[in-house]
């Protein structure tokens, strides 16, 4: 009787007991993030990514104009996230706020997950997790209810199967192009897909013998090809190229958007602190990397510092370029931590679905009051405004609530000459454009911050009048309004 006791403990351990470290990282990363939902909330571009989803749902159609701004009215506009705002527009309409929140969150989960199951092949479990846990803390930052998260478990994914392609001396498997052709449908970002191609190429091709270099490069180049192919299998084709281009074209816009901004090492951040580690240890333990490689590294780095946006592919891809080399020149040595058994996979699935449950039953999740100006758009309707200049943060609500804007997230729309110039308007650089600019757009409101500079203008020019305000906005309309 105790020998069977015995073997049916063991048979329990082995279903149950051994689920594998990354399935318990990415279901704890899950429930951190599904607790403390309302942040994935706290970006004021969400609602127009709902709004636009919502869009394309009720048209059975992409929009290639825009519809939402009187200033920009009928000119070219083309949504290379739509499918990303489809999912959240659906999860939306099925669960509120929390359904975007739970994409958003799952998608988180699936990414570091994933990425410390990719360290786990070459490291122990403890490890692996420990790296993993790094990226998230870099990446935190940008974890918002926005079509970007949803693209990051593929961009793990690509770039595990484009590494490991050129170790092997190989040109990548034709099965990864559904991959990019995913994330071009989802998020503008996968222009660095290719460019991540790219680069994994010349690493292969570089560590290849002589004679297999030509024949490698050609294969390598075939392969580039039919991913460049496979991104125009979007509904815009070619223009979701060419539409990604817009984002860096922005010049000097890019330093006042917060996510695009260049690294800020004015006060110690986690950023500098891995920086500063890595090169402590790179100078400590000697680590060597191939030209190909060290290649690679800096340009993440660059990218990172270049762009704050950037940080998280830094946070995601340097521990996958990075770990091969370093595993065999430290010999580190993975260790077995379990199997995704059918057991083990049931008793996950059980324990997201009860966590998700009661979340939304208990906790509801909204976006912050501060880029909700709720009472003020009801002021709006009482007095039958439609030409209302509004603050670039309130742009994404009132889409949501289907009143024509000024300016909103879309900075590829807008352009650098115009979103300068409204923001030079209303830091009263110029005065005189200020006014030039509420005159030659036929402004007849205008919706700002408290503690705006045009705002406190308005309070001392005669022809405007406050007619509303709160802790969160204040409306202006002219005075015989």
């Amino acid at each position: 009787m105790s020998i069977d006791v015995a073997t049916i403990h063991q048979a329990k351990a082995s279903s149950f007991g051994r689920v594998p470290a990354w399935s318990w990282l990415g279901t704890g990363v899950y429930v951190v993030l599904l607790v403390n939902g309302s942040g994935l909330l706290n970006d004021s571009d969400t609602f127009w990514q709902i709004a636009v989803g919502q869009w394309i749902l009720d048209h059975g159609a992409l929009p290639r104009v825009d519809v939402y701004s009187f200033s920009k009215f009928g000119e070219p506009w083309i949504s290379s996230s739509w499918l990303a705002q489809i999912l959240y527009a659906v999860s939306y309409n099925l669960a509120g706020w929390t359904g975007p929140v739970v994409v958003a969150a799952g998608s988180i989960a699936a990414t570091f997950g994933l990425l410390a199951h990719i360290l786990e092949r070459r490291m122990r479990a403890s490890y692996a997790a420990l790296v993993a846990l790094a990226a998230m803390v870099l990446s935190a930052p940008h974890f918002l209810a926005r079509p970007h998260v949803l693209a990051m478990p593929v961009t793990v994914a690509w770039a595990h199967g484009l590494m490991t392609a050129s170790e092997r001396r190989q040109a990548p498997s034709f099965w990864l192009l559904p991959l990019i052709a995913l994330w071009a449908n989802l998020h503008g970002g996968f222009v660095f897909g290719l460019v991540l191609a790219g680069a994994f190429a010349i690493d292969a091709v570089w560590n290849a013998a002589p004679l297999q270099r030509k024949p490698l490069a050609l294969r390598w180049v075939a392969f580039g090809l039919a991913a460049l192919l496979a991104c125009c299998f979007t509904p815009y084709g070619w223009e979701s190229i060419l539409a990604s281009r817009k984002i860096l074209d922005l010049g000097e816009l890019l330093r006042l958007i917060s996510e695009w901004a260049p690294a800020d090492f004015s006060r110690i951040s986690p950023f500098e602190l891995t920086i500063l580690a890595l090169i402590a240890g790179t100078l400590y333990r000697g680590v060597t990397l191939s030209p190909p490689r060290i290649a690679l590294v800096l340009g993440l780095l660059h990218m990172a510092l270049s762009h704050g946006r950037n940080l998280e592919i830094f946070a995601l891809l340097l521990p996958i370029v990075v770990l091969t080399p370093v595993s065999r020149q430290f010999a580190l040595q993975p260790t077995w931590s379990g199997r995704m058994t059918l057991a083990s996979a049931a008793v996950l699935a059980v324990t997201l679905s009860i966590s998700t449950w009661a979340v939304a039953a208990y906790q509801a999740h909204s976006p912050p009051k501060s880029d909700s100006p709720a009472a003020a758009v009801e002021a709006i309707k009482a007095h039958n405004l439609r030409r209302v200049l509004n603050d670039r943060a309130f742009g994404g609500y009132l889409i949501w609530r289907q009143m024509p804007v000024f300016i909103d997230g879309r900075a590829e729309l807008y352009g650098e000459k115009f979103t300068m110039a409204y923001y030079n308007a209303l830091e009263l650089k110029d005065v005189s454009r200020f006014l030039s600019l509420l005159k030659d757009h036929d402004i007849d409101a205008l919706l700002l911050r408290p503690g705006a500079p045009a705002a406190s203008l308005l309070d001392h020019v005669g022809v405007w009048r406050r007619v509303y305000a709160d802790d969160v906005a204040v409306l202006y309309v002219r005075g015989g309004s």
